[in-house]
């Protein structure tokens, strides 16, 4: 019994560090998930191209879906096991959701294995990746935003200290990603640092569920580049071409969107910095099977 699933990556609207309420949407990079179910019980990941890459978070996505839907699809979860591969387009350590993608689509595919995959709510389904990169340790807010926008595509808006969706929108935006040489792991990030900014994180919910997601981008942007001691200089290269400019995540990328003519403007400016920038769609459909 074989899975495969793909979950786009997603950048920032609202860093959930300051109050617990975060934005994210999706963007056009992908993660591949497979998995091959086994009668073994073990559950054993693999990350394609980096054999010594930690394969906990995907591993503990499957362990959790196999113990939730199992019993489902008429198995006893002790008699299960899974063999899982991941491989990606996103960045890790990037500040673009390579964690949420990489746990969405092992979800998914895990539930595709199962033969149950049209049968389980996709918000039920996130929720089993967060708790993964909660007990995986690889999140500090849980990134209930960052794994709803990857899963249902386009932009939610959540409340993770209750991993509850409050806003979704689908939007016709071109994005632009400019990804410096550095990484940047979110479990590290200064969360007082960023609880310090708790006003204008509160400023930038309202501005997002009001719809006004670009102007979020942009304060949510100046705010935790400071708070997290990361440069503005991306930012400024960007304004006023662009509907919105952030910093992603916890960093080291910045993303802002527009219409594809202002965005060409500025990655020609993102192009003379060191690093990688990329032109990307952004998605309204989510994490699928294939």
């Amino acid at each position: 019994m074989d899975g495969r699933a793909v979950a786009p990556a997603a950048g920032t609207v609202l860093n959930a560090l300051a109050t617990g309420t975060g934005s994210a949407f999706a963007i056009d990079l992908e993660t591949t998930a497979t998995v091959e179910l086994t009668g073994d019980s073990d559950v054993v990941g693999e990350i394609a191209g980096q054999p010594e890459a930690d394969a906990t978070l995907v591993e503990r996505c499957a362990v959790l879906t196999i113990d939730e839907y199992a019993e489902q699809a008429g198995l006893d979860e002790a008699d299960v096991g899974a063999r899982v591969r991941t491989e990606s387009e996103v960045p890790m350590a990037s500040g673009l959701k390579s964690s949420s993608a990489a746990a969405n689509a092992t979800v998914l595919a895990t539930l595709d294995a199962l033969e149950v995959a049209g049968s389980v709510d996709r918000i039920d389904a996130c929720r089993l990746g967060v708790r993964a990169a909660r007990d995986a340790g690889v999140t500090v807010t849980g990134a209930f935003d960052d794994a709803s926008a990857s899963m249902l595509g386009g932009v939610t808006v959540t409340d993770n200290t209750a991993d509850a969706l409050l806003a979704r929108e689908e939007l016709d935006w071109h994005a632009l990603v400019y990804t410096p040489p550095e990484q940047s792991y979110s479990a590290d990030a200064d969360v007082s640092a960023c609880e310090r900014v708790a006003p204008m994180a509160r400023l930038v919910e309202e501005l997002a569920l009001d719809g006004r997601y670009g102007e979020a981008m942009t304060v949510n942007g100046f705010a935790f580049a400071a708070a997290l001691e990361f440069s503005t200089g991306p930012m400024i290269d960007a304004l006023p071409n662009v509907a919105g400019v952030s910093l992603s995540g916890t960093g080291p990328s910045y993303v802002a969107v527009g219409d594809r003519d202002s965005l060409e403007a500025v990655r020609d400016r993102w192009d003379e910095r060191d690093g990688t920038t990329r032109l990307l769609g952004t998605r309204t459909d989510g994490t699928r099977t294939t």
